[in-house]
């Protein structure tokens, strides 16, 4: 038995490579049955399980060509290379030109048809891009494609995800995945926490998807899933942005983990990163959020696919404000995309993967919770000293969010926050500034929830909702780690990676935060230039909602749109919306916020 042991041992390790593609082509070839008997039954039900087959082989084909025929690939396209290179002077001036053209032409046609909401959005986003390039490093040393080009890839996004039917659809299925996959946690919490673990919403419910999600991504990293997506979308952006390979690759792992596990991808290049590149890493992280609390945030009651919308657009976004604020002065030593070697984790199997991702999670999990009491506790002291020094003034409703909210009014307004909602949202971005995101989201939550609810628009002259389109924006501008506790964390990550840089991270950490904002801003000001209005809230269930239109202010944009279409489809006897039987007080209501006469009324 031990010598026929031998030789099986023996005859596997001179035929491995043939034994392993024999195994591989019979999983391959029942998997593709198992495809086309799934489509054969219903093609409808199994469409996302084809649409996935056929991206996983078109990229397997385009990894295994690049790998033999790079060489001979790059010799075919190299005249075309050679020929723009020579003539790229004029084609750079006609390609801006048609640019303007295209983007001029869009404002017109898109702002008669949608209204002039967007504009708004469209003058914040100059405004942020001017406001970059005023307080930049190195003004006059600014490259500029990387900023067109990012912004374009910004808007490209936009318009496949939010404009068209098809993107729409297929973020808004993956969002649907998403949360019938973190709900798996629920079981795990059930059994350590009992049938009531519901009743500690966050503790026993949010936190529990932390836990879920950072095992799962543990698991993906260690077969190499995350490597391989993380190296495509880099390369992606370093081809189509022309920043350097170690921006790019940060700023695409960014999307799928947090501003301290992306830099462990380019860890042995760190050392030899320059200023500019150290800014571009510190700003990606800034920008983005972590996967593993994206789940939290959809817990919370956040829409799942403009939270990922986000998280997609903030990637080329970071690299935009970086370039702008911090441009490259020094010649990068990492030049070469094929050299970089991105850094693998210690796990020697799967199991160990699950239980290393688990065990981590532990930091993160305590480092969420002691965050949220001490910020909490410093809140409710804060307000209190604030209005303890209010009522000295006869002003007892001085707190730490109105003080936010007058702060960062402007710049929600700029985004295209509606008027009315952006002292709301200038609260909201304090809070997230100054203390985190998931008090800031947490608090949009409330918002959100209220205005399902439905109810008084305004109680006591206080605004309880805000519109859809608001909510939205508030959704994009949030989306990022810029906060004054993250500061701190980057610092020590990055100088833990590379210690003879302390000087240079310490010294760009300040201005990242403020890049990683703005790129945040500049995310939810394409946002609003292309959310479909019809989001918003139907005129029917707004005059419904309202019991008492003295709580309304007389400039109240929704208030005085649904009032005038409700006064036009009474004069013309017609029903321009659903949702009659409306009670005399939203008549009267209307009729003094218009000013018509008592005949029309």
């Amino acid at each position: 038995l031990e010598k026929k042991y031998d030789e099986v041992c023996e005859f596997y390790k001179t035929h491995k490579t043939r034994i392993h593609y024999v195994i591989y082509g019979i999983l391959i070839t029942a998997y593709l049955a198992l495809v086309i008997a799934a489509c054969s039954l219903n093609f409808q039900r199994a469409l996302p399980l084809f649409i996935m087959t056929v991206l996983a082989i078109f990229f397997i084909c385009w990894d295994i060509l690049i790998a033999k025929y790079e060489d001979r690939i790059a010799a075919f396209f190299s005249p075309g290379e050679r020929y723009l290179k020579k003539q790229w002077f004029w084609l750079k001036w006609m390609f801006c030109a048609a640019l303007v053209t295209t983007v001029i032409c869009w404002l017109i046609f898109d702002t008669a048809k949608q209204g002039s909401r967007q504009l708004i959005s469209f003058g914040g986003l100059v405004m942020y891009v001017l406001l970059m390039l005023m307080f930049s490093k190195y003004p006059s040393r600014v490259a500029w494609r990387p900023v067109f080009s990012g912004i374009g890839m910004q808007f490209f996004l936009g318009l496949l995800i939010l404009r068209t039917k098809v993107g729409f659809d297929a973020f808004n299925w993956l969002g649907i995945q998403i949360q019938t996959f973190l709900e798996n946690s629920d079981a795990g919490a059930k059994f350590v926490f009992g049938d009531k673990y519901t009743d500690h919403f966050f503790a026993f419910k949010v936190l529990p998807i932390v836990v879920f999600f950072n095992t799962v991504m543990s698991m993906l990293y260690h077969v190499g899933f995350m490597q391989w997506l993380t190296g495509k979308v880099g390369w992606i952006m370093h081809i189509f942005m022309g920043t350097t390979p170690v921006e790019s690759l940060v700023a695409a792992g960014n999307i799928f983990v947090g501003q301290t596990e992306s830099p462990l991808l380019i860890q042995p290049y760190l050392p030899y990163a320059t200023k500019s590149e150290l800014h571009a890493v510190m700003t990606a992280g800034f920008s983005t959020v972590a996967g593993s609390v994206l789940g939290a945030y959809i817990s919370l009651g956040i829409s799942t696919s403009h939270l990922l919308t986000a998280s997609v657009m903030s990637a080329p976004a970071s690299l935009v404000t970086s370039k702008l604020f911090w441009p490259e002065t020094e010649k990068p030593t990492i030049t070469l995309r094929s050299g970089l070697q991105m850094g693998k984790g210690e796990s020697k199997n799967l199991l160990e993967a699950a239980s290393q991702g688990a065990s981590g999670s532990i930091v993160l999990v305590a480092n969420i919770t002691v965050n949220l009491i001490s910020f909490l506790a410093l809140l409710t002291f804060l307000d209190s000293a604030l209005s303890w020094v209010g009522n000295m003034l006869d002003y007892p409703q001085l707190n730490f969010e109105n003080i936010c909210a007058y702060v960062f009014m402007p710049f929600s307004f700029m985004m295209g926050v509606d008027w009315e909602d952006s002292f709301i949202v200038g609260g909201l971005l304090g809070y997230k500034t100054f203390f985190n995101e998931f008090l800031a989201y947490e608090r949009l939550s409330k918002l959100i929830h209220n205005r399902e609810k439905g109810g008084s628009m305004y109680i006591n002259g206080v605004k309880q909702y805000m519109s859809v389109h608001s909510e939205v924006i508030a959704t994009y501008a949030l989306c990022g780690f810029a906060n004054f506790g993250s500061l701190g964390l980057v610092i020590g990550g990055l100088t833990s990676f590379a210690p003879s840089k302390k000087k240079e991270i310490a010294d760009g950490a300040f201005r990242a935060m403020i890049a990683g904002t703005v790129a945040s801003f500049m995310t939810a000001c394409v946002a609003g230039m292309l959310t479909d209005p019809a989001l918003e809230v139907p005129c029917h269930i707004l005059l419904r909602n309202v019991s008492n239109f003295t709580d309304f202010p007389a400039n109240s944009t929704e208030l005085v749109g649904c009032c005038q279409r409700l006064f036009t489809s009474a004069n013309h006897s017609e029903e321009i919306f659903p949702g009659g039987n409306y009670s005399l007080s939203s008549w009267k209501g209307c009729c003094q916020i218009l000013g018509q006469p008592a005949f029309h009324c």
